[in-house]
């Protein structure tokens, strides 16, 4: 499943990614789009599916369908159309859904991942349907009864439909995260998988080298990397047991379970036959004029892949560094800021995917949530340049209390008296009592043990409570030693 040994059969997996526009309103009506409201308050007879009410399609949505699929580099259609997906289930109120089907707004893109590329095989426009509450739950029967709320009714989404190129877990994680990644940085979803924002359908089969692809399953809503990596490895493992007894794998949807870490069947799979499509009568296709494309095309931001390349070439910093900088866009932005303001472009880095970055991993905090800023921080590693303060006393003793409370950096330093010893006399004065009081390992070291030195320095740094100047500790050392 790594990709690292050798595997009995190939796996072939295909990835549906359903991601929420960021929009205000739903996708055929104006119903706000707010997550965690009272079930059944956001909705209104078009979005409940009430008899006689017609669609009207939301501008931004298509606007920001149109900024995804330029980011994934498709081939915009200036004639698309909306069609009818027939399926029934007690949380699609109109007993259809409204997709787009054999002329999607988006086709042909691709994604780099690393260590390949993934091809893109269509971006279409979608409705999302509600959401079934399962209630009156008993230990031994299941839920007693269901409740619908059709909040999520008439969301507006895109399904990004990959080509089958990915063929591990690790691959599959990996298209994920740049595809979040690249939807927040052009602004048109909140990428929160919690939520249900971005949530994705795996399709998987196995087959030998030189085989044609097998029957394929397809794992409905997986809303976490950690769910999507344990999904594909479980699937593998359950299809190439049924493949070593000769049994056949079944096409067929299924649902992945998070307690037990399992798949199980849902229902048989459908082929988009099954679903009769046909054009929606109540929307006209959509026609869009080249110079709107263009236009968006020219107001796309520059994206997470395009912005690591200019920090490599622009600030010298190294790649991996580079990457662990645009990995989230708000870190990004807040080095950018700091730097502006003169802090040393790799200092700021280091910091930032550093300490920092360790911070808010501990704490499971965004940056946006400490009381950090990018003032701060240049003002910290500013001082840092001019020797007022080491790294060691900001490390240890300033940047938690800038995260947890945004004291002013010059303030905190004379309040806690961090400054450093830059006194070279008094520096000298310490180092002496020092070596005095320690005439066997000053013989040491001048018999060659130059290991001995980092002794007299940890001696310095204690008696000084680590606030002497490192540089001229190391200075006055060779100085007094010779």
């Amino acid at each position: 499943m790594s990709g690292t040994t050798k595997q009995k059969y190939n796996i072939v997996i295909g990835l549906e990614v359903h991601a929420q526009l960021k929009t205000a309103s739903k996708l055929f009506c104006s119903c706000s789009t707010e997550f965690g409201k009272e079930a059944n308050a956001n909705t209104c007879p078009v979005c409940m599916g009430y008899p006689g009410v017609l669609p009207v399609l939301n501008a931004k949505a298509v606007e920001y369908a149109i900024k995804a699929g330029l980011a994934l580099d498709c081939q915009i259609d200036l004639n698309s159309k909306f069609d009818r997906k027939q399926y029934f289930y007690p949380d699609l109120p109109k007993g259809y859904q409204i997709s787009q089907f054999d002329k999607p707004l988006c086709n042909h893109g691709k994604l780099d991942i690393g260590n390949k590329e993934v091809r893109i095989l269509r971006i279409h426009m979608e409705e999302d349907a509600g959401k079934l509450v399962h209630a009156g739950a008993d230990r031994l029967h299941g839920s007693e009864y269901s409740l619908v709320d059709l909040n999520r009714a008439s969301t507006p989404l895109i399904e990004i439909v990959s080509e089958p190129d990915i063929a591990n877990a690790q691959e599959a994680v990996a298209y994920v995260k740049e595809l979040r990644k690249i939807l927040l940085y052009i602004g048109v979803c909140d990428g929160n998988m919690q939520e249900g924002s971005l949530r994705c359908d795996i399709n998987i089969s196995l087959n030998k080298e030189g085989e044609p692809y097998g029957t394929r399953a397809e794992i409905k809503n997986v809303n976490s990397f950690r769910s999507i990596s344990r999904a594909i490895e479980y699937e593998y493992k359950r299809q190439s047991q049924l493949l070593d007894k000769g049994e056949k794998v079944v096409q067929e949807t299924r649902l992945f379970e998070e307690n037990s870490g399992k798949t199980h069947s849902m229902r048989g799979k459908e082929d988009a036959h099954d679903y009769r499509y046909f054009p929606e009568p109540d929307l006209l296709p959509l026609q869009l004029e080249q110079t709107t494309v263009d236009a968006l095309r020219a107001s796309l931001p520059e994206l997470p892949l395009q912005r690591k390349t200019r920090y490599v070439a622009e600030f010298n910093i190294n790649e991996d560094t580079a990457h662990n900088l645009t990995e989230d866009i708000n870190v990004a932005n807040f080095f950018e800021e700091t730097v502006a303001q003169g802090a040393n472009a790799t200092k700021t880095a280091n910091w930032l995917t550093g300490v920092i970055a360790a911070y808010l991993n501990d704490n499971k905090v965004e940056l946006s949530q400490t009381k950090l800023s990018s003032k701060l921080l240049a003002q910290m590693i500013a001082l840092i340049d001019k020797g007022i303060i080491s790294d060691n006393i900001a490390k240890n003793d300033i940047i938690i209390e800038l995260l947890e409370n945004g004291t002013d950096v010059e303030k905190l330093i004379a309040d806690k008296g961090l400054a450093q010893i830059t006194d070279s006399s008094e520096i000298e004065n310490i180092i002496q009592t020092i070596l005095d009081a320690n005439p066997k390992q000053v013989a040491d070291y001048k018999a060659g043990n130059q290991k001995i030195k980092g002794f007299f320095v940890g001696q310095v740094m204690k008696q000084t409570q680590g606030k002497a100047s490192p540089q001229i500790i190391n200075e006055s050392l060779e100085k007094l030693l010779a």
